[in-house]
C-alpha cells in the first residue's frame, strides 16, 4: 500500500470532491482517481460513494480514516523527528512540569532558549510529580521537571534545589525578631495550598515532627492564592522560596526563619527516559539550565548576564 495512495484517500475524505484534492495535491484528476482505485483494490473495498453533494465515505471508508490519520500522523512525526536532527531549524521541544516549577523556574528558562532556538516549537503539559514521571515513562514528553524521584528507567538530571520557606505579611509580630519556633507558628492561622502536592505533605510532616498534631487552617488549590491570603493578613504560609522571590523583593512578604527546625530543601530535576534518545532540543534546553545554573554568585557574572539573571529573578533560585 503506497504512502501516496493514502494521501489522496485523506485529501478526497477532507474535501469532498475529487477535482479540489487534485489540485490541492498538484495532481491530475485521473491520477488521483488512480491512486484510490489501487487503494480499493488492494484494500478490498470500495471507500468513497459519489453523490449529488460530492464524494462521501462508505462505511468501509469510515472504518479505514482513523487508521490512515494514524499512518499520516506516524509519518509526519518522523519529519518532525528529522528537522531536529537537521541543527534545530525546526522540530519540538515538549516538557512535563510539576505547577511550581512551570510558573516560576521554567519561564526564565525558556525565555533563554526560546531566543537562542526561537523555530523550535515547545509545548508543557503540567501535573503533579508523580503526574510528570508518568507522562516522561509513556513516552508523552520529552523531558519532565519535577521534584526529585528514582525509577529504573528513568535518568534523574539535577537542575537546582528550592527550599520550603515560612512567610508573613510585613507586618507581622514575626518580622521584629525575623525569627520563630514552630510552636508559635501553630497558633496562627497557617495557609495551606494543594494536598496533592508533595509540599502539603511536607508542611504537615514538619510540624508533626516538632509534635504538632492541631493548628488552624485555610486550604486552597493553589500557591498564587495562598501568597494573596497571606498578603492580606488571613495567615502565614509555608511555601517554595522561588515562588515568593518577587513578592519578597516588593516587601508584599517577609520570610521568617525557624529557630527549631532544619532547612527543607528540594531537589527540583529533569527526568527522561533512559533507553529513548535525546532529540537535539532537549539537549539544548538543559544545556541551557546548565549554564544558568553554572556561576554562584553575582560577583562572578558579567555586568550584562548579573543584570539578566536579576531580571529573570534567577539569583535565588539557582544559587
Amino acid at each position: 500500500m503506497l504512502f501516496k495512495q493514502i494521501e489522496c484517500f485523506l485529501a478526497v475524505a477532507r474535501l469532498g470532491n475529487v477535482s479540489r484534492a487534485a489540485e490541492e495535491m498538484f495532481l491530475t484528476q485521473p491520477t488521483l482517481t488512480a491512486r484510490i482505485k489501487a487503494l480499493e483494490e488492494e484494500l478490498g473495498a470500495q471507500l468513497f460513494a459519489r453523490t449529488s453533494r460530492g464524494m462521501r465515505l462508505t462505511e468501509a471508508g469510515k472504518e479505514f480514516l482513523p487508521h490512515a490519520e494514524r499512518v499520516m500522523k506516524s509519518v509526519e512525526e518522523g519529519r518532525r523527528k528529522i528537522e531536529e536532527l537537521n541543527g534545530l531549524t525546526g522540530g519540538r521541544l515538549v516538557i512535563g512540569s510539576s505547577p511550581g516549577v512551570s510558573t516560576y523556574a521554567l519561564p526564565a528558562l525558556l525565555e533563554r532558549f526560546s531566543g537562542a532556538y526561537p523555530k523550535v516549537s515547545i509545548s508543557v503539559r503540567t501535573g503533579h510529580s508523580e503526574d510528570v514521571l508518568q507522562m516522561v515513562l509513556d513516552d508523552e514528553v520529552q523531558l519532565g521537571l519535577a521534584r526529585e524521584m528514582q525509577h529504573a528507567e528513568v535518568e534523574s538530571i539535577p537542575l537546582y534545589e528550592d527550599e520550603l520557606v515560612l512567610v508573613v505579611y510585613p507586618e507581622h509580630a514575626f518580622t521584629e525578631k525575623g525569627t520563630a519556633t514552630l510552636g508559635e507558628v501553630s497558633r496562627e492561622q497557617i495557609v495551606m495550598f494543594d494536598t496533592a502536592s508533595s509540599y502539603y505533605g511536607l508542611t504537615r510532616d514538619l510540624l508533626r515532627k516538632a509534635g504538632v498534631t492541631r493548628f488552624r487552617t485555610l486550604e486552597l488549590d493553589n500557591i498564587e492564592a495562598a501568597k494573596r491570603m497571606v498578603e492580606h493578613r488571613l495567615g502565614v504560609a509555608f511555601l517554595p522560596r522561588t515562588a515568593v522571590v518577587r513578592a519578597v523583593e516588593a516587601g508584599r512578604l517577609c520570610i521568617i526563619e525557624l529557630e527549631d527546625a532544619p532547612r527543607t530543601r528540594r531537589p527540583i530535576v529533569a527526568l527522561r527516559r533512559k533507553d529513548l534518545p535525546s532529540p537535539p532540543p532537549v539537549e539544548a534546553f538543559l544545556e541551557i539550565a546548565s549554564q544558568m545554573g553554572q556561576k554562584k554568585s553575582r560577583a562572578e557574572l558579567s555586568p550584562a548576564l548579573a543584570a539578566e539573571f536579576e531580571n529573570l529573578q534567577l539569583m535565588d533560585l539557582f544559587t
